[in-house]
């Protein structure tokens, strides 16, 4: 039997080895962009699929920690510019899982939302690669720093909901990087690491998409049930008890990801 997406996805997620996992995650890419006539991968958006505790697949370390013990990152030594690519290696290794996990959990969509998701955790992938890579320039490992796991919770916390999660992840915890990466580049670059500050051009540009991919899900599922998006914004941020956003925001970043005019207004 051929393999099917999302089934193939679920696995995946269970997978801890992160270089096995992005191994899969574009393996499993590839075959569904060949199709079903290379005889290679189907999708049955409707099929019913077990959830388990051991979602997702990480490996032993990196310790996960209470983020104000994560440590401080000094862009003056190699250590703390170590500590920083290795916080980011983490955050798209979360990100690899999240993608993962929106495509295998959330039966009944349409087979665009499912590629688009495909799309969005074969790039995390690469750019988990991409940092790993330069990680190791510096001596170090992922796994070697403590990281945090705030990311992954607020996928824990809209397993059930894929309105909440397309709100809440992509287009407000995502979103974010929008506004952190381009002065986090302009230190690195400063401090002399341009292979970080061009690993981090990949990303924002990428970036850009995946929260694009997010809010258009948003509006479609909103559209679908016939519910204000602005209004089920605001009630999921305050029934979630997602983090408040602060500025300063990357507007032209963020209109480029598909956030409305009246939505830029509110972030200032």
């Amino acid at each position: 039997m051929m393999p099917e997406l999302r089934a193939e996805a679920r696995r995946c997620l269970l997978l801890t080895d992160p270089f096995e996992k992005t191994d899969a995650v574009a393996a499993l890419a590839a075959a569904y962009s060949a199709g079903p006539a290379a005889g290679a991968c189907t999708l049955d958006a409707d099929a019913v699929l077990p959830d388990s505790p051991a979602i997702p697949g990480r490996p032993a370390r990196p310790e996960l920690v209470a983020p104000k013990l994560v440590g401080r990152r000094s862009m003056v030594t190699p250590e703390g510019r170590a500590m920083l690519i290795h916080a980011l290696a983490h955050i798209e290794f979360n990100a690899v899982n999240l993608a993962l996990d929106a495509l295998w959990r959330f039966a009944g969509m349409p087979a665009q939302y499912y590629a688009d998701w495909l799309r969005v955790a074969s790039e995390e992938a690469t750019h988990f690669r991409m940092l790993a890579a330069h990680l190791a320039t510096f001596g170090n490992a992922y796994g070697d720093f403590p990281a945090h796991d705030s990311l992954w919770e607020m996928v824990a916390k809209t397993r059930g909901d894929v309105v909440a999660r397309m709100a809440l992840v992509p287009r407000t915890l995502e979103a974010r990087g929008l506004d952190a990466i381009p002065p986090l580049r302009a230190k690195l670059a400063q401090a002399g690491d341009q292979a970080a500050a061009a690993i981090l051009d990949v990303i924002l540009r990428d970036e850009v998409g995946h929260v694009e991919i997010g809010n258009r899900w948003y509006g479609w599922l909103c559209a679908q049930r016939g519910i204000d998006p602005y209004a089920t914004y605001d009630e999921l941020i305050v029934r979630y008890q997602a983090p408040a956003l602060r500025g300063p925001f990357n507007l032209e970043a963020r209109r480029r990801a598909g956030f409305t005019e009246a939505e830029l207004g509110r972030f200032g």
